[in-house]
């Protein structure tokens, strides 16, 4: 990938969401004066600006190969990006509070690849363990998290401490089906859906009944369908007389076209 300043400045000022953004204060590398600048962590790239407004960064910190590590200097809540080789620059940082510190100690240690690349690792590793573990019949294995269960307040019940309820008896076409053995639990003054009030011996609803095909008398399906069978084949005799005509006509065309 080819990068130059105005891809980098664009990146920087986009609308992409940043990781982490705020005022920081940063040491010249010439000079150990601190100066104020805003910096935006976007992926592995730190950028800084002079100004919040700024349009173009000052300059940009690829974090690849560095450690970020508290360091002792004359600002409060400093910090350092160390990176690795004799020649290379280390940059020192100070937040305004602590927790400014440690969030971007926290954030910028993250932002790397070869970190991702370790929890990306680390997780495939936990996956392979839960994929043994199932096929092995266990329900899980040892990295995975225990689950979690709620446990009840003093003004909550435990289930074997919750009375009883009664027990509602199953609906079939939205009236109830009472249940016939004796002994068993009832609703108080519960009727059935045929209106009768009999405690001894209640009897089910009875089942709607099923809807016939057509309106008229038990018989009038047999009759509509001996009367469309007929209707068929008048129409089949009219149709079949006029494909034979009109065969017969083109039979006597081809016959006068004959040499």
């Amino acid at each position: 990938m080819k990068l130059n300043e105005r891809s980098l400045a664009f990146y920087a000022t986009c609308d992409s969401p940043a990781d982490n953004a705020g005022f920081l204060y940063k040491r010249g590398e010439r000079h150990t004066a601190y100066h104020r600048r805003w910096f935006v962590l976007k992926g592995n790239m730190l950028f800084y600006f002079e100004e919040r407004e700024s349009r173009e960064p000052v300059g940009v910190i690829v974090l690849e190969g560095c450690t970020v590590e508290l360091c002792d200097s004359a600002e409060e809540f400093a910090f350092a990006i160390r990176f690795g080789g004799t020649k290379s620059r280390t940059y020192v940082l100070a937040a305004e509070s602590q927790a400014a510190m440690e969030s971007w100690v926290k954030s910028l240690s993250r932002a790397s690849f070869d970190y991702m690349r370790l929890v990306v690792r680390e997780l495939e590793k936990q996956l392979e363990e839960m994929r043994w573990g199932l096929a092995a019949g266990r329900p899980c294995c040892r990295h995975a998290p225990a689950a979690w269960k709620p446990q009840p307040s003093g003004t909550e019940q435990s289930p074997e401490r919750l009375p009883a309820l009664p027990a509602v008896p199953p609906k079939e076409n939205g009236c109830a089906v009472w249940n016939n053995t004796p002994g068993t639990d009832r609703l108080p003054d519960a009727t059935s859906c045929d209106g009768s009030d009999d405690d001894t011996n209640p009897r089910p609803p009875p089942l709607p009944p099923r809807r016939r095909a057509s309106s008229g008398e038990p018989g009038s399906a047999g009759a509509a369908t001996t009367e469309s069978s007929s209707n068929f084949c008048r129409l089949h005799e009219r149709y079949g007389r006029e494909v034979a005509r009109l065969r017969r006509d083109w039979l006597e065309r081809q016959r006068d076209h004959q040499p």
